[in-house]
């Protein structure tokens, strides 16, 4: 029992005060947030709405619809899509085992198709990180008609929103993935795939079968 005392004491992070009464602050304003919202537009009323902007930008469809994109037209923003979505699961699933924060207590485990060694966790929001990233990458790296761009822009930070309303996250987990998701457009185009390149990586999962003349 003294070893496993020793062990826990040891393995336990310390976190600094001005972190830790940062973080205080960021669960009473954001508890404060989703209590001034739900006083106004009573949370269950609009929870199926707030479910569908979280479909909306779940990984999973996101990664099933652009490996489809990938296979049924010649397309290279499938390619980078995809880039874009791995780069975000990447950061995302290392800050989140690094950082190991909890989610709000008054959080509703409702969700789908989630990873609960890693989604558990809370900062940072990957909705908010795959939403702004998403929305970087479709009006600035490959820019949609311009007609779409504020529903686009309104559509991602919709989700960021809904993120604390539904008690998913605090404040600062959305705030940081906002942040992230704008690092994570940086390094994508710095990654950007041109036609050539695409078409390059896009004929190994499209290329006629070396076995079919046999």
């Amino acid at each position: 029992h003294f070893y496993k005392r020793m062990t826990e004491s040891t393995t336990k992070r310390e976190i600094p005060t001005g972190l830790k009464k940062l973080l205080e602050l960021d669960v009473k304003l954001s508890k404060e947030f989703v209590e001034a919202v739900n006083k106004k537009y009573p949370i269950d009323t609009i929870r199926s709405h707030l479910k569908s902007l979280e479909v909306s930008c779940h990984g999973i469809p996101w990664l099933v619809l652009t490996i489809a994109g990938l296979y049924l037209t010649n397309n290279s923003i499938f390619i980078n899509i995809l880039l874009g979505l791995i780069i975000d699961i990447v950061i995302v699933a290392i800050t989140k085992a690094f950082t190991r924060r909890r989610r709000p207590a008054y959080n509703v485990d409702d969700q789908h198709a989630t990873f609960k060694s890693v989604d558990k966790f809370s900062f940072p929001s990957g909705h908010a990180t795959r939403a702004i990233m998403l929305a970087v990458l479709f009006t600035f790296l490959s820019p949609l008609p311009a007609l779409l761009w504020i529903p686009v822009i309104v559509w991602s930070l919709a989700v960021s929103v809904s993120r604390v309303v539904l008690g998913r996250h605090h404040i600062l987990d959305v705030v940081a993935g906002v942040v992230i998701g704008l690092v994570e457009s940086i390094i994508l185009s710095m990654m950007w795939r041109n036609e050539e390149q695409a078409a390059s990586i896009m004929s190994m999962f499209g290329g006629e079968d070396p076995w079919s003349s046999a």
